[in-house]
C-alpha cells in the first residue's frame, strides 16, 4: 500500500534500506533536476565533504549511501534521479539524512509533476512505492529539500518537507555547514582551529616586609666600535741603542811645565774611573743621575826649594824644552 503524504507528514518505516526517487516530466526547454543527500550529525551539520553525496560524489566512503544514474521511466517521458540508503548500516552518529533537488538553470515553477517516490531498495522493481510525495505549490527557487529521513526512538522515518531555497544550492550547502568555492561547487567546511590557551597568569610573589630585594641589573649593551681615548697614552721611549763597549779612551794629559832647572817628578800613574754597565734593555737611565766624568788629573808637585829633584831610578830624562830653546827658523 503506498502512503500519499501531504507537505509536514511523516511514515514509519520498518525495512532496512530504502530507493528516493525524483520523478519530473521532461518538457522542451524546461529546467533539468538533480537529486542530492546530505548525511547529518545531531547538531544538524555534515562532518565533511564526504557527508555529500551528488552527483560530483556519487558514493559515500562508508557505500552506505550512493547516487544513480539519471535515466528515462520507460514508457513514459518522465525523468528519474535516484538515491539509495542502507538505513540499518548508517552509523551511529548520523541522526538524519536530507534529500534535496536542485536545478541549474530555471526555478522548480518551471519544473512539471515533480513527486518523490519511496520505495523497499529489497523489493523488486516495478512493484508499489511505500510513499508518495506529490510536490507542489511550490515557490521560484533553484534548491529544495524534498524530504528527510530522521531517527526517532531507535527506528527511522520518512517526513515530506518540501522546503525551498532561493540561494540555489549553494544556500543550501551552507545552511548545512558545506564551504562553497568561488566556483559555486559545495566544498566541506574547514575544521574549526581551536583557540590558542591563554597563559597562566604568574601570580606575584609575596615580599616579606623585613626582606629587600635588589633591582635587576640593567645589561649594558657592549659598543660594536671601541671608543676612541680622550688623550692618546703616553709615548715610550725607544730603547738607546747601545754601542759596542770599548775600552775607555784616555784623553791626552797636557804636559805641564816644571819648576825651572829641575826636572819633573814622575807622579803615580793616573787613575781612571771604571767603566759603567750599560742600563737594562728598554729602560732609560734613572732621571737625576749625571753621567760619570774624568777625573782630573794629580799635578806633579815641585820638589822643596834648593833641593834637585831626584832622578829616575830607570834614567834620567830631559824634560820637555820651551819655546825659548828651540832652534829659529829661517825666513
Amino acid at each position: 500500500m503506498t502512503h500519499v503524504m501531504a507537505k509536514g507528514a511523516n511514515i514509519s518505516l520498518t525495512v532496512a534500506a530504502v530507493r528516493a526517487v525524483l520523478r519530473w516530466v521532461a518538457l522542451p526547454g524546461g529546467p533539468d533536476v538533480d537529486a542530492s543527500a546530505l548525511l547529518l550529525g545531531p547538531n544538524g551539520r555534515v562532518r565533511s565533504d564526504a557527508d555529500f553525496v551528488f552527483y560530483n560524489q556519487p558514493r559515500h566512503p562508508s557505500g552506505v549511501v550512493r547516487h544513480l544514474p539519471k535515466h528515462r521511466v520507460p514508457g513514459t517521458e518522465e525523468i528519474a534521479d535516484t538515491v539509495e540508503v542502507d538505513l540499518g548500516k548508517l552509523p551511529a552518529e548520523i541522526d538524519r539524512v536530507v534529500l534535496a533537488g536542485s536545478t541549474e538553470e530555471g526555478s522548480f515553477r518551471s519544473v512539471s509533476g515533480l513527486h518523490v517516490l519511496l520505495y523497499d531498495a529489497a523489493a523488486p522493481a516495478g512493484g508499489a512505492p511505500l510513499a508518495e510525495f506529490p510536490v507542489t505549490d511550490v515557490e521560484d527557487v533553484s534548491a529544495l529539500v524534498c524530504g528527510e529521513l530522521y531517527r526517532r526512538a531507535g527506528s527511522w522515518k520518512f517526513r515530506a518537507v518540501g522546503q525551498g531555497y532561493a540561494s540555489g544550492l549553494v544556500g543550501l550547502a551552507t545552511d548545512f555547514g558545506i564551504t562553497v568555492d568561488d566556483d559555486d561547487t559545495p566544498q566541506p567546511p574547514e575544521p574549526a582551529t581551536p583557540p590558542a590557551p591563554a597563559p597562566a597568569a604568574i601570580p606575584e610573589p609575596r615580599q616579606d616586609p623585613a626582606t629587600y630585594t635588589l633591582s635587576p641589573a640593567v645589561p649594558i649593551a657592549a659598543p660594536s666600535t671601541p671608543p676612541a681615548p680622550s688623550t692618546p697614552p703616553p709615548a715610550i721611549p725607544a730603547p738607546p741603542t747601545q754601542a759596542p763597549t770599548q775600552a775607555p779612551t784616555q784623553a791626552p794629559v797636557p804636559a805641564q811645565a816644571p819648576a825651572y832647572g829641575y826636572p819633573p817628578q814622575p807622579g803615580p800613574p793616573t787613575a781612571y774611573p771604571a767603566p759603567q754597565p750599560p742600563p737594562s734593555y728598554g729602560y732609560p737611565p734613572a732621571y737625576g743621575y749625571p753621567a760619570p766624568q774624568p777625573q782630573p788629573q794629580p799635578q806633579p808637585q815641585p820638589p822643596a826649594y834648593g833641593y834637585p829633584p831626584q832622578p829616575d831610578p830607570a834614567g834620567f830624562v830631559l824634560p820637555p824644552q820651551g819655546p825659548q830653546f828651540q832652534p829659529r827658523q829661517a825666513h
